[in-house]
């Protein structure tokens, strides 16, 4: 979603930091690009000027101009003060001190509060909070059995009533059943309406009332820009929001107005929705959103993602077989189906700092996740002999392989070349030999 964005603030800090020594007007010139890119970011007009009001007073300081990098201690202000910006509060959920608590999700219709829901039991279950889903809005005829649905697929408990039940009655209900399950959370999904009305808050009120939920999270769509910060100021003003969980922040809108959301309603973003998987939900923070955006990476929630699919033990596994250039194309299989299960491939690499630099210069195919399927097809095709020993493949294997997988026989030779320059890599990184990456294959 902030690609553009990126991009235009990656070049005007490159451009920046090609002077030796900066003046007060280089800083001035910077800061009106960025300003224009901020705009055209559709982030809030105020909150844009406040920004770079505060970026202005502290860069052109004594200290900033004549320091060794001035440009990139201008940097370092603009990430500290779009930390600032997306910063409102505590991001963490707050649980009451005797389980069950529960979570109220509210929104406009269409925001993906079902979807939502769903996604953050399974959140809370990977570390080890067992949640009730509850289904609770009835003015969509097809909520109830959408939630029933994502429950049974991820093996998620889910109560619900008939239609005739009314909103209150069904969340108290499940309340109920969650204490006697055990479970540490109960997520209410309440009914949305395509615009905020007197009836809507009324219900939402009651069931504030009946319920006292430790937390109210508003669910937003963050491509409908600057409608989605007004919807999210009437709904704290009326219903209380603690907090705010941005769906479809993978899109491909300009996502300013999710820049300026915290700053203009005060409530902090919890969560953000980063695609259609099931665990496309990540804990939002604010200091890793802000490298994004500047285009300095973020390892820490990339080491986070690989924590999840790799042991210990198995990376250490991995590391001997490497130096020991034993690696071969079962490993292989296996890693890239634990790099799938990590995100789509792109939102991996935007983890990776300078990797907006060098997006320009790869292939264009080479994020292409049909790519990783058809080299998984391959594998595939192969016998286990094969895979441990890829020198063992022929001629008449290669034609085999490649009418298994429905490829070419030249797809084969180009993986089979791949990985043979790799393990040759490996080989010489291992013996101390290599030349750093520069001899990297695809």
């Amino acid at each position: 979603m902030f690609e553009a964005l990126t991009e235009k603030l990656t070049a005007v800090f490159s451009k920046l930091g090609g002077k030796g020594r900066i003046t007060e007007g280089d800083v001035d010139e910077a800061l009106r690009e960025v300003r224009l890119a901020l705009l055209e970011a559709d982030v809030n007009f105020r909150v844009a000027r406040d920004l770079l009001k505060q970026v202005r007073e502290r860069a052109v300081g004594t200290d900033v101009l004549r320091s060794v990098t001035p440009a990139q201690q201008v940097v370092k202000i603009v990430h500290e003060e779009l930390t600032a910006v997306l910063s409102a509060g505590d991001h963490r959920l707050r649980p009451h001190p005797s389980p069950p608590s529960t979570i109220l999700l509210v929104g406009l219709q269409g925001s993906g509060k079902t979807t939502t829901a769903s996604k953050l039991a399974l959140h809370l279950r990977r570390h080890g909070q067992r949640s009730l889903l509850v289904a609770a809005d009835l003015r969509r005829p097809a909520a109830v059995d959408q939630l029933v649905t994502l429950g049974r697929q991820l093996d998620i408990p889910v109560y619900h009533e008939g239609v005739d039940s009314s909103a209150v009655q069904v969340a108290t209900s499940g309340l109920r059943r969650a204490r006697e399950l055990g479970c540490m959370w109960a997520i209410v999904d309440t009914g949305g309406r395509l615009h905020i009305d007197q009836e809507l808050m009324e219900e939402l009120s009651a069931l504030r009332q009946a319920l006292e939920p430790a937390e109210v999270l508003l669910v937003v769509d963050a491509m409908a820009g600057q409608d989605a910060v007004n919807a999210a100021q009437e709904f704290h003003q009326k219903a209380g929001v603690t907090g705010l969980i941005l769906s479809k922040l993978d899109g491909d809108a300009r996502g300013g107005a999710a820049l300026s959301i915290s700053r203009v309603t005060g409530v902090p973003v919890k969560f953000a929705g980063m695609g259609e998987r099931p665990d496309a939900l990540e804990p939002f923070y604010p200091d890793r959103m802000a490298s994004r955006i500047l285009g300095m990476g973020d390892v820490v929630s990339l080491v986070e993602k690989a924590q999840e699919e790799i042991t210990q033990e198995r990376a250490k596994e991995l590391e001997r077989k490497m130096r020991k250039a034993q690696f071969n194309l079962e490993d292989f299989l296996e890693q890239l189906h634990s790099l799938r299960r990590m995100g789509p491939l792109q939102q991996l690499l935007e983890m990776l700092p300078g990797f907006g630099a060098l997006k320009s210069r790869l292939p264009a195919d080479a994020m292409d996740e049909r790519r990783m399927k058809r080299i998984e097809a391959i594998i595939y095709s192969m016998t286990p002999q094969e895979r441990r020993n890829p020198e063992v493949i022929s001629g008449s294997r290669r034609r085999r392989i490649a009418a298994g997988s429905g490829t070419t026989p030249q797809d084969i030779n180009q993986l089979l070349n791949q990985f043979r320059e790799a393990q040759r890599l490996m080989k010489q990184l291992a013996s101390g030999k290599g030349r750093g990456l520069t001899g990297m294959p695809r």
